[in-house]
């Protein structure tokens, strides 16, 4: 076999997104490094020199998928529109359990709970900046009023965050609804 030298950056995305084709398609628990070897045609020293379980390759996953919702809640920053309407659309962006079905599935499992919660983090941390500039373009608008945007942003995503999610509390569809339709007026 012709050995392929790639750009340690490329091969490391590579392995990622196969990795997440494979947990998205049939489960994380289903899934072995074998398959996502066979996948790439690569050697177990190359996967295991990227990542040392498949637990961290897990975690880079999910560490990506957080990255590219990122990016894309970036784009709805940009559209035209004051800021309560385009706030509206980053809500609408930002979730990411309708693409990953299959990966928040794992991620509630209690054995993933760390890993959840590191989900949630990332989230927070990569999403509150997208809000604050909102909450700040709000306060130009005369829509919102606070001298703490970032702040006002990392509170209320994290209140979303923990209090919506059925990994983390297991509230009935009710509860969730409860929850849901009382957000936009705690937001204003």
């Amino acid at each position: 076999m012709t050995r392929t030298v790639k750009n340690p950056t490329e091969r490391r995305s590579e392995i990622i997104e196969a990795a997440k084709r494979l947990f998205q398609t049939q489960e994380y628990d289903k899934t072995s490094m074998q398959e996502i070897m066979d996948e790439l045609k690569i050697a177990k020293g190359t996967i295991y020199h990227y990542f040392a379980s498949k637990e961290a390759l897990f975690e880079a996953v999910i560490e990506d998928i957080a990255e590219e919702n990122s990016q894309t809640m970036q784009q709805v920053i940009k559209t035209p529109g004051n800021a309560l309407e385009k706030m509206k659309r980053l809500v609408d962006a930002g979730r990411i359990a309708t693409d990953n079905p299959h990966i928040m599935q794992t991620l509630h499992n209690p054995a993933n709970q760390a890993l959840h919660t590191r989900l949630l983090a990332s989230l927070i941390t990569k999403q509150a900046p997208l809000y604050a500039e909102l909450i700040r373009q709000g306060g130009l608008e005369g829509l919102f009023t606070t001298n703490h945007p970032l702040e006002c942003a990392e509170f209320m995503l994290s209140a979303v965050q923990f209090l919506t999610d059925t990994g983390i509390y297991p509230w009935s569809q009710n509860d969730l609804a409860r929850r849901t339709h009382a957000l936009p007026k705690l937001i204003e």
